[in-house]
C-alpha cells in the first residue's frame, strides 16, 4: 500500500507491505523510516506514525532496531482502518480474502 502525505511541510511517500505471519494467520504491515528524509530516520518514523494514526485512529508500534533501522509495524486494525479509504479498500479487501486460512 503506497500513500504520499505532508506532515510537518515534509512531503514523503511511503510504502507498508503486508503481509500474514504466526499460526493464527495475522495480518501485519511494515514500513522502515528513511535515514535520509529530513530530521533523519527518527523524525521520518514519528511522521509516519503520525500519518497512520490520523488514518485508522490508532498509533502503530514503532520498533527501534539494534542495528539503528527503525520499523514502523501496523496490524489487522491499521489494515481495516485503510480500509474506510474508497483508495484502498477495494484492494484490501481482494488480499484479506486471498491470503486468509
Amino acid at each position: 500500500m503506497e500513500s504520499e502525505h505532508i506532515v510537518d511541510r515534509v512531503e514523503r511517500e511511503y510504502t507498508i507491505t503486508f503481509s500474514r505471519r504466526g499460526a493464527d494467520n495475522a495480518a501485519l504491515g511494515y514500513a522502515t523510516a528513511s535515514a535520509k528524509a529530513p530530521g533523519g530516520r527518527e523524525a521520518d518514523a514519528e511522521r509516519l506514525a503520525a500519518v497512520v494514526e490520523a488514518l485508522t485512529g490508532k498509533k502503530p508500534r514503532i520498533r527501534r532496531m539494534k542495528d539503528g533501522t527503525i520499523i514502523i509495524e501496523c496490524g489487522k486494525e491499521h489494515l481495516e482502518g485503510f480500509r474506510r479509504y474508497t483508495e484502498f479498500a477495494g484492494a484490501i479487501a481482494r488480499w484479506l480474502e486471498e491470503t486468509s486460512r
